[in-house]
């Protein structure tokens, strides 16, 4: 999959794109079950809320056949290689699970700030890019992005050890309400099988989720080959070290994939 000369136009400006039903539902349906499997094992790359319920699950794509397929799909790297001009390689791969009722936060933050300071990423050529395995809707916690906040660099952090069960490096107040006040926020929202691909400095994150509707989403880190990161102080399922070049599978290895399970 190409971005057209629009998108990346869109992306250059806004720091995002966002494509809906990139998966078709017999693809979204497959991730769903093998994300519930994995979110229902005890292992130690499954970080879980205060209250025990996963929050994320890291290095899912190293146990699990499909998750692994995801991780190498085209749709997804494809972007990422034309965008950077280069090979690319996977930083991170996690399922972020924010569970019904009880669904914590994810506090402002950008990304790239995180991967420098505990992985020693040199620059901001890696991003996230967000695959919907439910429907993210304005009410269940959805990623709240500040549009052209990455334009204004990577902004002072501070080490939050304490909002949540996940340490990150997040942006005080003031700076949130300059960069809403310059930009105002946007809520990317649709069906599960959607994408979302933003800069590593967008300002974004997500309110907590007090619905009945759980909201799970696939983050896949690719990081330029030519950008690897030098200081890793966190665990290798967190920050890989395996910098070898993704070479992506076919467009309908997911699907071949259920062919498979289905014999």
């Amino acid at each position: 999959m190409q971005l057209t000369p629009q998108q990346l136009k869109d992306f250059d400006e806004l720091g995002y794109l966002f494509m809906p039903e990139c998966f078709n539902a017999e693809e979204v349906a497959l991730l769903k079950q093998e994300a519930s499997n994995v979110l229902a094992q005890q292992r130690p790359e499954i970080w879980r809320e205060k209250n025990g319920a996963p929050r994320t699950a890291f290095a899912a794509h190293t146990y699990n056949d499909a998750c692994n397929i995801l991780a190498s799909h085209p749709r997804l790297v494809k972007p990422l290689q034309q965008l950077f001009g280069e090979d690319v390689y996977v930083h991170q791969f996690k399922i972020n699970a924010k569970a019904a009722f009880t669904g914590e936060v994810w506090q402002w933050h950008q990304d790239f700030p995180t991967w420098h300071a505990d992985d020693g990423m040199p620059d901001a050529r890696a991003m996230n890019i967000a695959v919907f395995l439910d429907e993210v809707m304005p009410i269940n916690g959805p990623l709240m992005l500040v549009p052209r906040s990455h334009k204004a660099g990577a902004l002072k952090s501070e080490h939050d050890l304490e909002t949540t069960s996940y340490p990150l490096w997040t942006l005080d107040q003031p700076t949130v309400t300059e960069m809403v006040e310059k930009n105002g926020i946007v809520t990317p929202t649709g069906r599960a099988g959607g994408v979302l691909m933003f800069h590593a400095n967008l300002v974004h994150g997500s309110a907590g989720n007090i619905t009945p509707y759980p909201r799970r989403i696939v983050y896949l880190t690719l990081n330029s080959v030519s950008n690897a990161i030098a200081k890793p102080t966190r665990p290798e399922f967190i920050a890989h070290r395996d910098f070898t070049p993704v070479k992506p599978v076919a467009d309908d290895a997911l699907q071949r994939y259920i062919g498979k399970k289905a014999a």
